[in-house]
């Protein structure tokens, strides 16, 4: 019995261990390690003011229900680059790259 114990110690231990470098850089791998340029220039051939009347807008095309869900204003083909790079930010902590689905994978 002891060494049962100590074999799951170990294994814990070691599972652990295993896991804490994954758990340390999923915080900041979303936002560091996305490309919004590519991914506009994916979604819209990187014209961050389109409009072209899809019901999807700006360089990351958004719809207005997701661009107002995750904090923005107006309408995202009016907003900055920056703009829209920090709604796109606040997408992907609620959503994942997944979002862009056809592109997403590109930033």
């Amino acid at each position: 019995m002891k060494n049962i114990r100590k074999t799951f110690g170990l294994a814990t231990f070691a599972g652990a261990l295993a896991l804490a470098p994954m758990a340390l850089a999923t915080g900041t791998a979303n936002a560091d390690s996305v490309n919004w340029d590519a991914v506009a220039a994916c979604e819209s051939g990187g014209n961050w003011s389109i409009n072209t009347g899809n019901g999807y807008y700006g360089g990351l095309q958004f719809s207005m229900g997701t661009w107002r869900a995750n904090g923005g204003s107006g309408s995202p083909h009016n907003a900055s680059r920056a703009e829209q790079i920090r709604v796109a930010e606040n997408v992907l902590q609620s959503q994942g790259i997944g979002a862009w689905p056809s592109c997403g994978g590109r930033g």
